[in-house]
């Protein structure tokens, strides 16, 4: 066979999930109009410029769609061997923060190359599902095995555990460990190891929880102390900690069913600090809605319902695993960040995938949607 017969071959073998790609589209351009809406009054304070986080949102944004288009060409099964490669450029990103971090609102967590601003923590995330795939791919049985499993989630802790005692970020921590967790827990056979953890851990932060909310010690109390006490009562600390989620949750309340409006928003107006990026939800309802905040969660359903069909229908176990790393991330930051805003569980920054300001994370979250059309356009190949 000819080079055009070969080529025209492959594209019609080759599957394009087009639900995939309009979802993705729509949560970007939605992002945008949003961030534009949310940063706009304070963006035209503080620069003289009130399409300045959009602007800066914009070019990652463009990037981002050119290496998910360029990831999805690329043969997944290359991770494989760059696995260790990805992890140990991770792990040095975060240790070269220690020397050479940029200083940001008052979290050292950045890198700046030729003034470009790279958040290492985002690329853990991707690191640690393509380490974990391989990992498990290369264990196999073993994973049932005290010692195999342990193996398998050994590399995600340290990396966590760096990303934690580095860059102070929890929510990062709990992110990469929740996706290994996932990862593993498709793989294995079996659920009373991970009922038991799970039970565990809902246990000692139940312990926790009740420890702080009892406790009267007010002074020298420690940063996440805390945020805990203003989760539990956000008015008793209105000036400080708990400043922030009530501003969100008068812009939720204010809403209503339909919203004021876009661009209608009053919290955005200076009371919700950064709203653009951890709260960018509460404006949505406030501005859109329980319609608009529905409307933008059964999007994310359906993105996970998308990535779910990839995984089930991978032509290996190596493909089904990376695109179940990449559902977890975007599931586990949604759920946390949604419970965030509405202060079902204690703030702390987490971002909402693919609206929220940051351009480290969308470029990151598109690379991994690109890996997961890869997977896609391999189904029905083999």
């Amino acid at each position: 066979m000819d080079r055009a017969g070969i080529l025209r071959k492959y594209r019609e073998e080759s599957y394009i999930d087009y639900s995939l790609i309009f979802i993705i589209l729509f949560l970007l351009a939605f992002g945008l109009i949003m961030l534009y809406s949310t940063s706009s009054y304070e963006a035209g304070l503080d620069f003289g410029d009130s399409a300045y986080y959009f602007k800066h949102q914009l070019v990652p944004t463009l990037l981002g769609l050119a290496v998910m288009v360029g990831v999805s060409y690329v043969p997944y099964r290359i991770l494989a061997r760059l696995a260790m490669p990805i992890y140990m450029i991770s792990a040095a990103l975060l240790v070269m923060i220690i020397p050479f971090g940029v200083t940001i609102n008052g979290a050292k967590r950045w890198l700046r190359f030729m003034g470009i601003s790279i958040q290492p923590a985002e690329v853990a995330k991707a690191a640690v599902i393509i380490f974990t795939a391989t990992i498990i791919i290369k264990l196999k049985r073993n994973l049932v095995t005290l010692k195999g499993f342990g193996t398998a989630m050994l590399f995600p802790t340290i990396l966590a555990g760096m990303v934690y005692i580095i860059t102070r970020n929890l929510s990062s921590a709990i992110i990469i460990m929740g996706i290994a967790i996932v990862m593993m827990f498709i793989s294995t056979p079996g659920y009373k190891r991970y009922v038991l953890a799970g039970v565990s851990v809902l246990a000692m932060a139940a312990a926790l929880v009740l420890i702080i909310a009892n406790s009267k010690q007010a002074s020298g109390m420690s940063y996440r102390f805390e945020r805990v006490q203003a989760w539990l009562d956000p008015a008793a600390y209105a000036s400080g900690k708990g400043f922030q989620t009530l501003q969100a949750l008068y812009a939720i309340g204010s809403g209503g069913v339909f919203g004021k409006g876009l661009g209608e928003s009053m919290q955005k107006m200076g009371f919700i600090p950064e709203a653009q990026n951890d709260m960018i939800f509460s404006i949505i309802c406030e501005e859109l809605g329980l319609f608009g905040a529905i409307a933008v969660m059964l999007m994310f359903l359906l993105l996970i319902w998308r990535l779910m069909i990839i995984a089930n229908n991978a032509p290996d176990m190596f493909g089904a695993l990376l695109v179940i790393g990449v559902m977890g991330h975007i599931s586990i930051q949604v759920i946390l960040n949604i419970a965030v805003v509405t202060n079902t569980i204690p703030n702390t920054g987490i971002t909402l995938p693919f609206i929220s300001y940051g351009g480290s994370a969308v470029i990151i979250q598109l690379a991994e949607i690109g890996i997961s059309l890869n997977v896609a356009r391999n189904i029905g190949r083999e």
